[in-house]
This record gives C-alpha cells, structure tokens and sequence, in this order.
C-alpha cells in the first residue's frame, strides 16, 4: 500500500518546545510568575517582565492568604546559611520532611576547638558546672581521637603508594567517626538550606513552638532573616562597576546603583504571620501528660537495635504513635497499653491530637499511618544524625533521653580508653542531673542539661516506609564507606525484612557490616 503523504493542511507535530532556565528573580516574584501559568497565557519572559514586588506582594496576600492557595508558596525557594547552632538545634531545625541542605560533618572534621551553646541558667553555680563539664568532654574528645589515631595508625600502615597527607586524613577522619561520640549535644554547627517557602512557613512556626529557648530565638531569626536583605555574593563587583559608571556619568551610575545594588528581600510576604503553633502546643501538652498517665509508671522493656513491626488496626497505630513520642517506651510497649484500653479510651487520646486543630492546621505527624513498613530503631543520637536525612520516609521521634544508656565503639571497647569513655559518659549524665533537679525547682528549663548529652547516648525514633525506601536505605547506608552504626542498623533493616519476607530478600544490595573493611576507603 503506498505511503500516505501529507497535504499542507495536515496538522504536524509540535516541535517548538522551549525550555529555559529562570535566573535572578525574587523567589517571591519568581512563585508570582510561576502561578500565572494557571491563570495566564503569557511566557515566563513576558510574565517576568511585567511583575514587579509590589504586584507579588498583593498577589501572594489575596491568593495565598485569603485564599489558601498554599502549593504557591512551594515555588519560591530560599537559601539560607545558618551558623554557631547547637547539634541539639540543628537536629530539630532539620526534622521536616521537604527539607534540603548540608550540615557540617562530625565525621570529617575536627571538634577539638571548643565551641559550643549556653543556656541562660540565671545561676553562676550551675553555670560554672556546665560550662566545665563541657570542657571536660572536648578534652576527653581531643585525647579519644589521637588515641584511636594511632591505633588505627597501628592496625593500618600507610601504602608506599599513597601520599602522607592523604593517609593521615584518612586516619583521622576514621578517628573523628569515634571520637565524635564524645561530642556534646551543646556543640555549635553550622548548616545551609535551601527550602520552599510553604517548608520555611511550616519550619518557623514549629521551632517558634518548642519548649527550649535556643530553638525559639533560632525561629525568630530565620523569620527575620526571610524578611531582610539576603547576602548579596555579586554585591562587591557591582559596587565598584557602579562607582566607574558614577565616575563617567552620575545620572547614569545612579541608574546602575538602582538595578545593580537593590535589596533583596528573599520572602518577606510569605512568612510574616509566622507564629508559634498554638494547635502544636496544645496537643503536645495533652498528649505528654496523658503519656505520662498511661506510661509513666511502666518500666521501659528492653528491646532491640531495630524492631520491624507488625500490622495493626490503623486507630491502634494512630493511638499508639500519638503517645509514643511523649515516652521514652519501644513502640510495642505503647501498643500493648493502647490495645488494652477501652475503644472510648483510644478516642479519646485520639481526639487529643485534634481538639485544637485549626482551620490552616495540618494534622499532627502521628497521623501519617497506614505504611506497611515500620521500624522502631534504637541507636546512638551520632549515627541517628545521619538516619535523620532520609526525607522519604515518615520518622517520629521521642526527645532526648540518658535513660537508654549509651554505645561504645568496637575499637574503644578493645583499647586501654574503654574505662576513661565510660567515666566521661557517666560524668556527663551525673552533672545533667545535677543541673537538672535545681531548674526544675526554680521553674527553670531542665531540658537545658540535655546539652551535656554526648553523642553516644541512644535515641528512639520509629520510621515509616514503603519497601523501596528501606531497600534504599538498607543498600546506601551499609555500604563499607559508612559509619559502623548507621551501617548495623541498615544491615539489621534488611535482615528483619529478609526473615519475615524471604521471597523479597534477594532484591537487596546490602554489604555484611560484620565483614573486615579497609580502612583507607572512604
């Protein structure tokens, strides 16, 4: 049959396609400009060109909040940096789940130059005590890491074929893996993000609702920050290309100033009624009480490094994991004390977690239910930071605790610092109680001893999946180059699941932690 051949008039296909990157927008004139897509047939150029700040400003008002259309906002993207926070901060500063950035490396770098966060205890005794206690852990930290130096140093002489300096960063990077678990939660950090706008919104309020007063100043300056002029990086080379062009011409130069030298605000529109979650406070207050009614006289049960829960009823796991973040109790625990409640009484704390919620409020956390997939991990707070930067998954956390004791590493264990480890763990536990009891019974913040919590002390946090994120996290995070905690609870995720789903197991790509590694890999 002879090929049809097309007459002038035959629609042809599409071949006009543009695709372009957008560059030095406002993020809140870029989220303008992207919105109009659905209610404009003008091109980005056009609608660029036409938007100004003020436009954007009354835009974002009318649509975003008188009208909720909230998805706007996940179209303006704000960098930050954020610097001199504590560990204890940036843990919570990170906890959302659209969350972008990097955080500096406890693994990779050196910590032994004190730094590091001080409440405002109100009291020089109890002051003096933190502040030596601190001391004492960077000590501790500096001799642990040149002691275990050497000994790795020892175990691995440097290849003829690799040069000096490399080895010995190296060395003292595997070094800083386990000296890092002497760190104190009180060591200052530093972080960049970059993160939508509705995130940012969302992050401000709920650190503007935490108990601890670094958490609150930190959200005020992040919203501070949204509403000031950003750091301009071209501000310099700009400033003396204007000051040539004013030279030559100065009606000219201003012209330059007015275009070059501008302030950019990066969102001072969608974060101005940012306040603390009074839904949030509510509810945690109710559920840490009824928590500590059901659980607090309950001896916490042993359990192990990973446990892969079973299926239950969705009310029950609601239920239970509204109460679990306000204990330091396994999961199964909670669940036990859940399913023996009266179906009224489940309700009832049920209807604790959403009595106060309001018309913007989103559910709490505890309400993401219903994954197939769940694990309640108990690990040092050190490898959990690492764990903590999955973001496809659902994670709840329970706060701080010295209760579930601490890690000692293998090679600290088998060297002649094991008992020196041990002393400084109980040391910094014994001052937290020490500081702990006084802040209490002046109606201070106890929570502030949890700054001396060094990093080897153990954290409860349950996490849920589908079966394509703990592969995932079962294959990167067991990987030799990791660190040796994070990469038993990675092999522990697999071989639960392996056991209870054998036909699965194979689809796996995990590597044996148990298995000799070469150091000088990274």
């Amino acid at each position: 049959m002879p090929e049809a051949k097309l007459s002038s008039t035959t629609p042809q296909a599409q071949t006009g396609t543009d695709v372009y990157a957008i560059h030095g927008a406002e993020p809140e004139v870029q989220a303008y400009a992207m919105a109009k897509y659905s209610r404009s047939s003008l091109s980005m150029r056009e609608s660029l060109q036409e938007i100004n700040g003020q436009k954007a400003e009354k835009f974002l008002n009318t649509f975003y909040f008188q009208y909720g259309h909230r998805s706007i906002a996940d179209l303006a993207h704000v960098a930050f940096a954020v610097e001199k926070l504590s560990l204890l901060a940036a843990i919570i500063l990170e906890d959302e789940q659209r969350w972008d950035g990097q955080e500096r490396s406890t693994r990779y770098q050196d910590f032994s130059h004190p730094d590091y966060y001080t409440p405002d205890f109100g009291n020089d005794a109890l002051a003096d005590q933190y502040r030596h206690t601190i001391a004492f852990l960077f000590g501790e930290y500096r001799a642990l890491s040149d002691a275990m130096f050497n000994r790795l140093s020892e175990r691995t002489p440097k290849p003829a074929e690799m040069k000096q300096d490399q080895y010995e960063r190296t060395m003292r990077a595997r070094a800083f893996d386990i000296a890092r678990y002497l760190l104190p939660l009180a060591t200052n950090t530093s972080l960049g993000q970059i993160v939508n706008a509705r995130t940012l919104e969302t992050q401000i309020s709920r650190l503007l609702s935490h108990p601890q007063s670094e958490i609150r100043r930190l959200g005020k300056k992040l919203r501070d920050a949204a509403k000031s002029p950003a750091y301009d990086v071209n501000h310099a080379a700009w400033r003396k290309l204007v000051d040539r062009i004013v030279a030559l011409d100065e009606n000219l130069g201003n012209e330059a100033a007015n275009a070059f030298l501008k302030e950019v605000r990066p969102s001072p529109t969608l974060v101005k009624y940012a306040e603390p979650n009074a839904y949030a406070i509510s509810a945690s207050a109710e559920l840490a009480s009824a928590a500590s009614e059901i659980m607090g006289d309950v001896e916490i049960d042993p359990a192990p490094l990973v446990d892969l829960l079973d299926d239950e009823p969705i009310e029950i796991e609601i239920a239970t994991t509204l109460l679990y973040e306000h204990s330091h109790h396994p999961y199964r625990q909670v669940r036990r004390r859940i399913e023996g409640l009266s179906a009224s009484e489940r309700q009832n704390i049920v209807e604790l977690g959403t009595k106060d919620r309001g018309r913007h409020d989103e559910l709490l956390r505890a309400f993401c239910a219903g994954q197939r997939i769940r694990f309640d991990i108990l690990m040092d707070i050190g490898g959990f930071r690492d764990m903590h930067r999955h973001r496809r998954c659902t994670q709840l956390h329970q706060g701080f605790t010295f209760a579930h004791g601490f890690d000692t590493p293998d090679d600290v264990a088998e060297s002649e610092f094991a008992d020196r480890y041990a002393a400084a763990m109980q040391r910094a536990s014994a001052a937290a109680q020490q500081i702990t009891v006084p802040q209490s019974e002046r109606g201070g913040q106890a929570l502030d001893a949890l700054y001396l919590m060094p990093l080897a002390y153990r954290k409860r946090t349950l996490f849920k999946m589908d079966f394509a994120e703990a592969v995932y996290i079962s294959e990167l995070r067991t990987t030799p180059a990791g660190h040796f905690s994070y990469r038993r609870v990675a092999w522990e995720m697999y071989r639960v699941i392996a056991e209870r789903h054998p036909e699965l197991a194979s689809l796996f790509r995990v590597h044996d932690p148990n298995e000799p590694v070469d150091l000088l890999q990274r």
